[in-house]
């Protein structure tokens, strides 16, 4: 027995109305959101100046700990103890307790204690993104 397909019927089976409606939701939705975001953007607010503050964006400056030949550490060209550098760190770690980062900078010919206590000074004050270089120049 041979099956007969009428190619105009299988045609006729196809339905592009819920196809349609679900296209026509979408364009009104965008349409009414991309209003109300409009809205928004044309309030009449008069916001207040600030002169000194700075964005909420701003990456903190970097701490740079350079450690000489004889083991002395100095920050922004002052010369600290070991004390007073885990103070300034305490201080920079509360200010910015996520995004503070520490760069350490030591003369190759330095003992590696004095780096490792700068190391430990940072994960005292809460700040764990560090790294320690040697420099090469004397």
């Amino acid at each position: 027995m041979a099956v007969t397909i009428n190619r105009g019927r299988a045609l006729g089976l196809l339905d592009l109305t819920p196809m349609l409606d679900m296209v026509f939701n979408l364009l009104i939705f965008f349409m009414v959101v991309s209003q109300f975001a409009n809205d928004e953007r044309e309030l009449k607010v008069l916001l207040p100046e600030g002169t000194a503050a700075m964005p909420l964006t701003a990456k903190p400056r970097e701490i740079f700990i350079n450690i000489d030949q004889a083991g002395a550490y100095s920050v922004r060209g002052r010369t600290l103890s070991l004390d007073e550098l885990g103070d300034m760190l305490v201080r920079a770690g509360g200010d910015n307790p996520a995004t503070q980062t520490v760069i350490i900078r030591a003369d190759k010919r330095v003992a590696w204690d004095f780096v490792a206590a700068a190391m430990r000074m940072c994960n005292q004050a809460g700040i764990h993104d560090y790294s320690a270089s040697l420099a090469d120049e004397p």
